[in-house]
């Protein structure tokens, strides 16, 4: 599905009372949900225990 058409049909899915702040957003999920599946699908990926690692080691520093 391109993104124009998921574009339109998460907009057709909004209640009729929405304002450009709440379309605005609803694209902003959108955006953001594709970019971590980019991410799962190029193993741009951080596990949490890796991350925990990281943390301790700036706490430290």
């Amino acid at each position: 599905m391109s993104i124009k058409h998921q574009v339109l049909s998460a907009i057709q899915r909004l209640p009729e009372d929405i304002d450009f702040r709440d379309v605005n957003e609803e694209i902003a999920l959108l955006a953001a949900v594709q970019e971590a599946e980019d991410d799962i699908r190029e193993h741009r990926l951080v596990s949490n225990l890796e991350m925990k690692g990281r943390i301790e080691e700036w706490l430290v520093r």
